[in-house]
């Protein structure tokens, strides 16, 4: 099964990427779930054509027992792709991390990967803040293989070395590792040369080079991946590599 985190700093895209991502193995045949790990919880809309689930975390607040099953706290999206939002804490209270935590143990309860049985299980991370909670899709073993999205901005390039040196303090104990990165390309000046020297640097491949596209803007106007909306894109052809990438390995 592949059991992979997306992580990347706040705004870079790491949704648009994990969706397409999921979108693409799901039209090549796989059973696939994904977990957005971000309080703002806007990881599946363009699965969902614009719509939201509603996140775990605000269900809990509503109700006082556990969801009788998964579906209550899912919905299916494109491809059938399973989707979960953890959601955060009530705005300016509480601990964002700790909603990843509660709504693993909460999927654990619910028996998820038992029932649904899928071939891939991708989680979208937020990658600004390398706390307990957010590491918890590498640290406690969910996921085997890490991804990060970055572009050649200073910022980008910035987060994602933390985010390397984050998930390499738990290789020593058989959690995962990074894989990779995934350039998705802001047109910066220099911009292939900064991100191929950073990977070089940190010993990582280029997973997948995703372009500047209005397509990807225009299928998100309406809910839609690009794998979806306009499956004969070069940006859906990249999405597709990497599904194939990943498949293969």
């Amino acid at each position: 099964m592949i059991k992979l985190a997306i992580y990347g700093k706040g705004g870079i895209g790491k949704s648009t990427c994990t969706a397409n991502l999921s979108a693409a193995l799901a039209v090549r045949g796989l059973r696939v779930i994904q977990i957005g790990c971000d309080p703002k919880a806007d990881s599946t809309v363009n699965l969902l054509g614009g719509r939201a689930v509603t996140p775990v975390m605000d269900w809990l607040r509503a109700h006082d027992d556990d969801p009788g099953e998964y579906e209550e706290i899912s919905a299916v999206g494109y491809g059938g792709v399973l989707c979960i939002e953890t959601g955060g804490p009530t705005p300016g209270l509480g601990c964002a991390g700790r909603g990843i935590i509660t709504t693993f143990s909460l999927l654990e309860r619910l028996r998820l990967f038992e029932r649904f049985q899928p071939d891939a299980v991708l989680y979208d991370v937020l990658g600004d803040v390398v706390c307990g909670g957010f590491a918890a899709p590498i640290r406690e073993g969910y996921a085997e293989d890490v991804l990060i999205v970055t572009s050649g901005e200073k910022m980008a390039l910035y987060a994602a070395n933390n985010i390397n040196s984050a998930v390499h303090n738990f290789e020593d104990r058989g959690y995962a590792k990074v894989r990779g990165l995934i350039l998705n390309r802001r047109n910066v000046p220099g911009e292939d040369a900064k991100v191929r020297a950073f990977a070089e640097s940190a010993g990582l491949p280029i997973a997948a080079d995703i372009p500047r596209s209005d397509e990807i803007s225009r299928c998100e106007d309406m809910g839609q991946t690009v794998i979806e909306g306009a499956p004969d894109s070069e940006a859906a052809k990249r999405f597709f590599a990497l599904a194939d990438k990943l498949l293969t390995r």
